[in-house]
């Protein structure tokens, strides 16, 4: 659900994103864990994770107003 809307958030925006699937992708899920993160969505900016969906931190990191 929640990574749904964030997709639809960063498309509707117009930001290119990369999609990765933690249950099938193992590199993805090293990834996360390597970054101390056990749930999804996470949204990567300059090295910034955003953890489920927040709006307000997401459009901050983006630049969007």
């Amino acid at each position: 659900m929640f990574c749904n809307r964030t997709k639809e958030f960063l498309s509707r925006h117009g930001i290119v994103f990369e999609e990765r699937d933690v249950s099938s992708d193992e590199a993805a899920l090293d990834d996360l864990q390597r970054r101390g993160l056990m749930t999804t969505p996470v949204t990567l900016i300059d090295d910034q994770a955003v953890v489920g969906f927040d709006q307000a931190k997401l459009a901050k990191l983006l630049g969007i107003v």
